[in-house]
């Protein structure tokens, strides 16, 4: 067991180390530990004392997560069939010991007493202290009996089943390929053909190109082939992953079912009509009602903006001889529209962004703003790729971040950033322990011996992940639970994220990050105006995809055993403009709901974006390079953490409520 790398107390997990021979007997002794440690904390005679169970439980429970973490983590980034058998072998055993924790009641009545007779004066304390107290009722703790043993059977398979939705997205994604002709790529960006003629040639199939459904080839082939039946055949393959369509044993249909049904039982469990006013209870919006009036506001605003956005399309698609505008089609005219409209291209923009080069001037910008360094450093990663940094300010450590930002075989596809490690005031030691995460991007390999060339989206996608790192890593609090990004409600979260997709949008921003990839200029002035005026382009058809998602989520785990597609069909009648054909289907692969923590929290970006938005229009207003905003910003949202009501962060900075009117302007729908 000494040399197990998940029983390392190194601060740096060693990731490329762990194998799948070492999960069982690491977590096992990790949860024997942490179980041990709850039994003593929950004992009669143990002091109802925070610090005293915090060096208790808080430690052991720490290291379990930390470890799980880990697993959980390659399980995402590095799947084989042998970690992913090692990881669900432990799943029941992890998820039953979260379960069991968060319904124990008697350590639900140690915390009670603390808040009754030794409620803490310092209110990052306080606010974790009253998260506790309210994880506690969610997770079931006032529940007896058999009712009890019940929610936490469901938290147990809900956590089985949305691991299985995961893996048969991945698997259906992964286990796609088509190959073509090369010539039937017409119209392609050069690196992402080249790219598909390379893997054809590994595969001994020269003059062919290997097609995949991983977005650097799925997303430019939707937007650039010319050739119509092979859009179709790459949409119809897309749509459908996971579903009926496919083999059975990826099928998602009957996990969703199960799924929901799981969810609106808990619920009920817990006193609530529905999954969705469960869901709430957390978060800023006060009821689903409200929810759904947000969204059917916001749907309203972008309806006329998305007809424009239609009519225009389905008028240039007749230029291009496409009389009966389909699905598969739509990406295509409305980037060949955009060409025209705006003389330039995608193409021609992704050669100017470099990886390295938009990495060299983000990490700039970082030092400008925030005042961070950042050095690469060795470590132990989970693939050659991946590069680790240790963050700096003003001398002293931050915290540190793992780049893994290209897409492979066996990496969950998407963006995302997850934390390691915590910023934390450790009991154990007194000690100050740094934070730690990871930033995960799919962007298209180079191709010929070229970097990675990123599309502007990609750029935007990269900021909007370091959004959320600098949440987690800019932290001051101390106080586990409501340090970095925990404690911070679920609509709240994308604040952060969406306000640095901002930057990329500024002219001396995009001076920095690019750098012609065989030239070496940076982008001209009046590219970048093109793009400008075309950033708005089809918001209102984006804004209503957004929308319907969203309104989706929502009537979903309202109702008690849905008919999924039918009440899909039901949302897209009333928000959408251009419905997709029968055969889509898109929940099958909406893992953000089935298999993340979206349910019914999916409205959480358009929420955020209203509270991003006019977090902006201060920086418009004052000056987006003023240092007095910036800072400000930091210290009343970055820094904060959890550790306050996210409206309260948001008041403190703006000085009043949040208004709708900024992310109108921002989008043109105003």
């Amino acid at each position: 067991m000494a040399s197990n790398p998940l029983l390392s107390p190194a601060h740096l997990p060693d990731f490329g180390a762990v194998r799948p021979e070492h999960i069982e007997p690491a977590i096992t002794q990790l949860l024997t530990q942490a179980q041990a440690a709850q039994a003593k904390v929950t004992a009669a005679d143990f002091p109802a004392n925070l610090q005293a169970i915090e060096r208790e439980l808080d430690v052991a429970s720490e290291a379990l997560g930390l470890a799980w973490g880990v697993v959980g983590h390659l399980n995402a980034v590095a799947d084989t069939p042998e970690l992913r058998a090692a990881y669900n072998a432990m799943l029941p055993a992890v998820s039953n010991f979260y379960a069991e924790l968060g319904a124990d009641e008697a350590l639900y009545g140690k915390y009670k007493q603390v808040a009754a007779e030794q409620p803490p004066s310092d209110p990052a304390q306080a606010r974790a202290l009253h998260l506790a107290l309210q994880g506690f009722v969610l997770s079931g703790a006032e529940l007896e009996g058999a009712q009890k043993e019940r929610f936490t059977e469901l938290q147990n398979r809900g956590a089985e089943l949305g691991q299985a939705f995961s893996e048969h997205v991945m698997d259906a994604t992964d286990g796609f390929a088509l190959f073509v002709p090369a010539e039937r790529l017409d119209g392609m960006p050069a690196d992402v053909r080249a790219h598909a003629e390379e893997l054809a040639r590994a595969e001994g199939r020269p003059g062919e190109a290997k097609l995949t459904l991983h977005a650097p080839c799925q997303v430019p082939l939707m937007q650039y082939a010319h050739d119509r039946a092979l859009r179709e055949q790459i949409y119809r393959a897309y749509v459908t992953r996971a579903s009926e369509f496919g083999p059975a044993e990826q099928d998602n249909s009957p996990l969703m079912h199960e799924i929901l049904a799981l969810r609106h039982e808990e619920a009920q469990l817990l006193g609530q009509p529905d999954f969705a006013s469960l869901s709430v209870l957390p978060k800023m919006a006060d009821s689903p009602e409200q929810v759904l009036g947000f969204l059917r506001d916001l749907a309203s605003r972008a309806r006329p903006h998305a007809e424009r956005d239609l009519a225009a399309a389905r008028a240039h698609a007749r230029t291009l001889g496409l009389d009966d505008l389909q699905a598969w089609d739509l990406a295509y005219v409305s980037e060949d529209l955009k060409t025209r409209q705006y003389s330039y291209s995608e193409q021609e923009v992704r050669e100017y962004f470099t990886l390295p080069q938009v990495l060299d001037g983000l990490f700039a910008l970082l030092g400008q703003m925030f005042g961070l360094s950042l050095r690469r450093i060795e470590g132990s990663v989970w693939h050659d790729s991946v590069q680790l940094y240790e963050l700096q300010r003003e001398g002293r450590l931050v915290g540190h971040v793992y780049l893994d930002l290209l897409a492979r075989v066996g990496k969950r596809p998407g963006a995302w950033m997850d934390d390691v490690r915590g910023r934390w005031r450790r009991p154990d030691s007194g000690q100050l322990q740094t934070p730690v995460a990871h930033l995960v991007c799919n962007f298209a390999p180079g191709a010929d011996g070229q970097p990675s060339l990123l599309t502007h989206d990609d750029v935007q996608t990269l900021f909007h992940e370091w959004g959320h790192g600098l949440h987690h890593l800019l932290t001051e609090v101390e106080v586990g639970g409501v340090s970095g990004i925990d404690g911070v409600e679920w609509d709240a979260v994308e604040l952060p994220s969406q306000f640095l997709e901002n930057l990329a949008w500024e002219w001396p921003v995009v001076q920095r990050l690019s750098r012609h990839v065989k030239s070496g200029a940076p982008l001209p002035r009046a590219l970048f105006d093109k793009m400008l005026a075309a950033k708005n382009f089809q918001a209102g058809l984006q804004t209503l995809r957004q929308v319907e998602f969203a309104l989706f989520d929502m009537r979903l785990h309202q109702a008690e055993n849905p008919a999924v597609l039918e009440l899909l069909r039901e949302v897209r009648q009333e928000i959408a403009v251009h419905l997709p054909p029968d055969f889509n289907r898109f929940p099958h692969a909406f893992s953000h709901i089935f298999a993340g923590g979206y349910a019914a929290g999916y409205y959480s970006y358009k929420w955020a974006e209203v509270l991003s938005a006019d977090c902006w229009a201060a920086f418009e207003e004052e000056g987006v390079d003023n240092p007095a905003t910036g800072a400000r910003f930091v210290n009343e949202i970055l820094a904060r953490g959890g550790s306050r009501p996210a409206l309260e962060s948001f008041k403190a900075f703006r000085g009043r409520e949040p208004l709708v009117d900024a992310l109108l302007r921002q989008q043109g729908l105003g």
